[in-house]
């Protein structure tokens, strides 16, 4: 597989995964409100415009390539801005269950998230780390 055919493969996944959980936020609200830290303001609308921009940004990654780049950065910001929202879900899982009941899920989850990032990043074309040809110095 060549590089350009699997960032194409990785966009479009990763387009599919943020379009359906953008379609998730907008249609029911209550599972991410529920993960929000307290100290985010005015949390439904916030949980609104993280549907909408998840929508957005999948859209323009596989849709508009002028755009592309764009959008991977912006999904890949979005990424490391709920990370907050992943530590908490896995924390009040942690409290409701037991240390034991947060692993299963939650620590593939939080480890992943860097993964994601990288991923929206290499899919729109703004990085082809580590896949790209080295150059030397010297």
């Amino acid at each position: 597989m060549t590089l350009e055919t699997s960032r194409l493969v990785l966009r479009l996944t990763l387009a599919a995964a943020y379009f359906a959980a953008g379609v998730l936020h907008l249609a029911v609200p209550a599972p991410f409100l529920g993960i929000t830290p307290g100290w985010v303001p005015w949390p439904q609308a916030v949980i609104a415009a993280t549907g909408v921009a998840e929508i957005a940004g999948a859209g323009a990654l596989v849709a508009v390539p002028r755009l592309r780049r764009t959008a991977a950065v912006g999904l890949a910001l979005y990424a490391a801005c709920v990370f907050p929202a992943n530590i908490k879900h896995a924390l009040d899982a942690v409290a409701a269950g037991g240390a034991g009941a947060w692993w299963p899920y939650h620590g593939p989850r939080l480890a992943f998230q860097p993964v994601i990032v990288w991923w929206a990043l290499f899919a729109g074309g703004v990085t082809d780390w580590p896949f790209g040809r080295r150059v030397r110095r010297g």
